[in-house]
């Protein structure tokens, strides 16, 4: 999502600007009822005496376009939710590097890591960092614990 919004609603609210220009009203408060810069209102209100209202709707973002198409994007997607353990990986743990590598393995591209991460944020993935277990837990000793002791500690409710 870029900074300020998604394209269909910032079209929306220069033309709500704009009507509000054509009613009378004065840049500045345009600029108050639409929560937007004054600057910004008079550069749209120009660009509507320029080029119309083809003139309000959002340019495309700049930059290069995606390595991977959207159907590749979807299979990612499926490749990840699989799990590391379907895609040869001997942990439970999906990595920046790790996904790095799938994609260039599956679909022959080459990511940087820090394209990778806006990959994985673009397809709505968010990072997650695994709870730290100490090698010498016992879980069968935890589990004793919380069944003898922890009612013992727990404070009691109704006291």
């Amino acid at each position: 999502m870029r900074p300020y919004g998604k394209p269909e609603i910032l079209e929306k609210r220069r033309r709500r600007a704009l009507r509000l220009l054509k009613a009378g009203h004065s840049y500045r408060s345009v600029a108050q009822e639409v929560l937007s810069s004054l600057s910004s209102v008079v550069r749209w209100y120009q660009q509507y005496r320029k080029d119309g209202l083809k003139g309000l709707r959002p340019k495309p973002t700049p930059g290069r376009p995606s390595r991977l198409s959207q159907r590749e994007k979807q299979k990612l997607v499926e490749i990840l939710l699989e799990g590391p353990l379907a895609a040869g990986y001997a942990t439970d743990l999906w990595t920046l590097k790790r996904v790095q590598e799938v994609i260039a393995k599956r679909f022959h591209v080459r990511y940087t890591i820090a394209n990778v991460w806006q990959l994985m944020q673009a397809l709505g993935w968010s990072c997650q960092k695994p709870e730290p277990r100490a090698r010498e837990r016992n879980e069968r000793a935890i589990r004793g614990w919380k069944r003898r002791a922890w009612t013992e500690v727990k404070k009691n409710r109704r006291a």
